[in-house]
């Protein structure tokens, strides 16, 4: 029987009541016998409330801009019942009984609740309570104790698949590690995030494929795990495949959840140098892997997505693979102009320099291979997506286009990513 914890939080019943609910406590705040609360209270609660979601919003995708993209609709129009709710409630607080003044409370917190669950469905951030609850605990591994040196490893001959010589173990775990780790480099990061699969563990150990993840913005290495439900996937995945699954690194492109350096070395920041030299050297230091330019995938979503695009073509000695799930046209700020003069002092020449789609119009990589994907409902995405795809073909990669249903948003990501495991698995030699 399915538990509680495992009902979706972004389809089905519970959104669907939580929106009811909150759209039914905000009514019941607003509506109250009294003349003076019709004549004065409320005609100067609504519009001042819309004033100020409305310049929110101005400032967010117009002065601070935070991130290229404005804000959704569906988020202004929540933070707007938010703030109505808790003035609402204030307001009805200087009058009336104690009893109804504990109504107004929870009637604003019932609103707030639905907010966020409103929220959460449009992102597909949290699919289940379960994964809200396990944000709180701690299941991580010291690397030191997860990542020991082998003492024997599995020999594959040359040409040759790992899944063709390996055989599981019968003591083998049933689930992988998940570790921290600060990787230091030229420029600041976050913590890196690391799943070591079961046959990481086992003697002689495996030369494993390497995934090298990203984040979108605003975002940190850390969503794979909590929204990406990735320990989870690539143990499912593990078990399929007698234990074998890739290494993954969650590493930082940004800095901070609103930085954007653009994954580029530039006045904004070292964050290519830090993912083409520094994080594959400290991977293959620190971890058992192949070191194979083929067995290398650099994989992202939205800004993480236009990233790994960015190192196909700017690292390709180091990342033989990429997939990009609903990635930008092209590494952004806003518009080309404010990008330029941000990261290059109005150096469009620089720019053109290190911009994939640049770098694919003047050069081949026969040798590379990546996935795209593009959701159905993303139109401003899915037509740079198809832009960006044409432009791998016509470069001469080995491309795949999916296209799945829905917008950008995690409902996308999971199984865009999940779904070309199978593709992964057979170009990195896990699969025969």
């Amino acid at each position: 029987m399915l538990s509680p914890l495992d009902l979706s939080l972004i389809h089905g019943p519970i959104p669907i009541t939580a929106t009811v609910a909150g759209a039914l406590a905000l009514v019941t705040l607003a509506v109250r016998k009294n003349r003076r609360w019709w004549t004065r209270i409320v005609p100067a609660v609504v519009p001042a409330c819309a004033v100020s979601v409305a310049v929110l919003k101005f400032v967010v995708d117009h002065v601070w801009k935070p991130w290229p993209e404005r804000l959704p609709t569906i988020l202004s129009v929540w933070v707007g019942a938010v703030l109505l709710a808790v003035c609402l409630a204030v307001a009805r607080l200087r009058v009336g009984r104690w009893c109804s003044r504990v109504l107004s409370v929870v009637l604003a917190l019932v609103v707030t609740a639905s907010a966020v669950t409103a929220t959460n469905a449009h992102f597909g951030f949290y699919p289940t309570s379960r994964a809200v609850l396990e944000v709180f605990t701690n299941n991580r591994v010291d690397l030191d104790e997860a990542a020991k040196p082998a003492s024997s490893l599995v020999e594959v001959p040359a040409g040759g698949k790992l899944a063709d010589v390996w055989r599981k173990p019968a003591d083998l775990p049933d689930k992988g590690t998940v570790s921290e780790a600060e990787i230091p480099g030229a420029f600041k990061a976050r913590k890196a995030w690391i799943y070591l699969p079961p046959a990481y563990s086992a003697t002689p150990r495996p030369r494993l494929p390497v995934l090298v993840l990203l984040a979108g913005q605003p975002g940190s290495p850390r969503d794979w795990f909590d929204a990406g439900r990735l320990p989870e996937r690539l143990d499912a995945f593990a078990r399929e495949h007698d234990g074998l699954a890739p290494i993954v690194v969650a590493a930082d492109q940004l800095g901070s959840r609103t930085a954007n350096p653009l994954c580029l070395d530039s006045k904004l920041g070292q964050s290519e140098t830090y993912l083409a030299r520094e994080v594959p050297a400290w991977i293959k230091q620190r971890l058992t892997v192949d070191e194979r330019r083929g067995a290398w995938t650099i994989a992202g979503l939205s800004h993480g997505g236009t990233c790994a695009l960015q190192l196909a073509v700017r690292a390709p000695d180091v990342y033989g693979n990429f997939i990009d799930l609903t990635g930008q046209r092209e590494p952004t700020l806003g518009t080309r102009a404010e990008t330029v003069k941000a990261a290059f002092d109005g150096d469009e020449a620089a720019y053109v320099r290190v911009n994939p789609l640049d770098v694919l119009a003047r050069e081949q990589f026969p040798r590379t291979a990546g996935v795209i994907v593009a959701g159905r409902d993303d139109l401003p995405y899915r037509q740079a997506d198809a832009e960006v795809f044409e432009a791998c073909r016509k470069a001469g990669m080995d491309v795949v286009w999916k296209e799945l249903p829905g917008a950008h948003d995690w409902n996308v990501w999971r199984p865009g990513l999940y779904d070309s495991l199978p593709w992964l698995a057979a170009r990195t030699g896990l699969s025969r």
